[in-house]
């Protein structure tokens, strides 16, 4: 497993693909204090489940912060010296930003302007969503377009970059 130092790191892959349970195996093996920082809503039975087996797979070691909108004022809060946040997902926080209507462009930059100046180590889990065909639908088009935007900015700002496909980490960046 990769050492985690201070800073970011992102984590990017398909639905299913390990991103999660790869971006906690960095956090549990770093020895800091573990901050799960949920931004995921239960609209539905199914998420609901999602969520409910997420909590359960990591157990009682970590500390979970839902906040489905304001994650900078979250990471504020919580990403500190001796800490090492999950931020899982950036792509159910587009979403939340979107249902909110919420200017995501401008989310987006302050979230990515706040990133190097945490103080602990902070792990950002998204899913590439810009590998399929073109959406058929103007809201569809527009999240993967703020999707694509947001994971621009967050690898540009991040130390380490890995995309993760069948449960196989490639480092792209540091």
């Amino acid at each position: 497993m990769a050492v985690l130092e201070r800073g970011v790191t992102f984590v990017l892959g398909g639905a299913r693909s390990g991103k999660s349970s790869f971006a906690e195996g960095l956090i549990e093996s770093s020895g800091k204090e573990a901050i799960y920082l949920a931004t995921g809503r239960a609209w539905d039975d199914e998420m609901s489940a999602r969520i409910d087996h997420h909590k359960a797979r990591r157990g009682v070691l970590w500390t979970t912060v839902e906040e489905p909108l304001d994650l900078v004022s979250a990471l504020e809060v919580h990403a500190a010296v001796g800490t090492a946040v999950l931020v899982d997902c950036l792509t159910l926080w587009v979403t939340n930003l979107m249902m909110a209507e919420r200017d995501v462009m401008a989310e987006t930059a302050r979230f990515a302007a706040a990133l190097p100046h945490l103080k602990g180590a902070v792990v950002c889990v998204s899913n590439e969503v810009g590998l399929g065909i073109v959406p058929e639908n103007r809201m569809a088009r527009d999240f993967r377009d703020h999707a694509g935007r947001l994971h621009q900015a967050v690898a540009g700002a991040a130390a380490t970059v890995y995309f993760v496909a069948a449960g196989l980490p490639l480092k792209m960046k540091g």
